[in-house]
Parts: structure tokens; C-alpha cells; sequence
């Protein structure tokens, strides 16, 4: 926990690929598969002192495929499933917008919270007590790690395995700088 004005750095996360397995636009609890190791893995950074951010790109709501609603208890069911295992995330962002939408309303050319623009990092970083000092970013998609480029921390690429062993490289990695003020 931080007090007022105390600050913790932040593991972003993105969810379809890293989280969970892309088993293509999951969204319903059915859906919900995690990747090898990653319910120790947020328990760790949890047990870290890291706040642990999900930022996702849901496409699939400006295609039509489901609505913000099934995002949004996909992400409640992400999160009992978690804490169940000791482990919890501290906030989901995720943008429903594309170029190409088929729903009017989640079309947007180039919308500022679309990985791989930074938007979600930056609005979670205003919005939460995050300390950019030992924040970073994992991702399976170049996008993830231009995102994290321009939100100025350091991106690391998930290409699969147990996502706890590469969480603790990292973790490791920067424990240092997770203590600077």
C-alpha cells in the first residue's frame, strides 16, 4: 500500500498473449486460459511492491464481436481467478477503438490509446501513484514495446514460455531502480 504522494513502480501488462492465452478475441469467461505461470507471475510483482496495470487493445468491440460489457466481466472474471490464487491486478485499461470499425462509435483513425501509442500507460501513470523509476512493460507485439518506447519506460518481449521465470528476470533486473524515489 502507499500512503498519500508515495509512489511504486508499475509492471504493465498486456493481456491476450502475455495474461492469457489469444485464443482469437476471447472475451467470455470459457474463454479464460492463462499463459503458463502467469497467475504466480502478478503474485510476484505483487509481492514486489509493483502495481500491475493490464493495457489492451480490445478490437474485437469495434468490430462488433462483443461489447464493452463482455470486456469488462472478462476482466472481472481475470480478476477472481487471480485473487484466488493470491494474486490480484490493480487496474485494467484496455481501447476499444480501430481505423477499421464496423461500429461507428469505436472508429477512430488513430486513436491516442491504441497500442502502439502510449495513451494507456500515460492515463494509468497520471491516474495511479506510479513511479516511472523501474516501471516497464510486457508484450507479445512490436506495438507493446513501441508503446512502452514512447511512454519513455522499458518494454521486454514475451515470445511464450513460463511468463513467472520471465517476470523474475526482470524483476531482478531492475530491483535497484524499483527503490529510487
Amino acid at each position: 500500500m502507499t500512503g498519500p504522494g508515495e509512489t511504486r513502480p508499475c509492471a504493465f501488462l498486456d493481456r491476450d498473449g502475455v495474461l492469457n492465452v489469444d485464443s482469437g478475441y476471447p472475451h467470455v469467461p470459457a474463454d479464460l486460459v492463462f499463459m503458463p505461470g502467469a497467475p504466480e507471475a502478478v503474485a510476484r510483482l505483487n509481492a514486489a511492491g509493483y502495481l500491475v496495470v493490464v493495457v489492451s487493445n480490445q478490437s474485437g468491440v469495434a468490430r462488433g464481436l462483443f461489447g464493452i460489457e463482455a470486456v469488462e466481466a472478462f476482466h472481472a472474471h481475470i480478476q477472481r481467478c487471480l485473487q484466488a490464487q493470491g494474486a490480484h491486478v490493480d487496474a485494467f485499461y484496455y481501447c476499444p477503438y480501430h481505423s477499421d470499425a464496423s461500429v461507428a462509435e469505436y472508429r477512430h483513425p488513430d486513436h491516442p490509446d491504441r497500442k502502439p501509442n502510449p495513451g494507456m500507460i500515460l492515463r494509468a501513470m497520471r491516474e495511479l501513484p506510479v513511479r516511472r523509476a523501474g516501471s516497464f512493460l510486457v508484450g507479445d507485439k512490436v506495438s507493446d514495446m513501441q508503446a512502452a518506447e514512447t511512454a519513455g519506460i522499458p518494454g521486454h518481449l514475451y515470445a511464450g514460455g513460463r511468463l513467472d521465470a520471465f517476470i523474475g528476470g526482470i524483476v531482478n533486473e531492475t530491483a535497484g531502480e524499483r527503490q529510487a524515489t
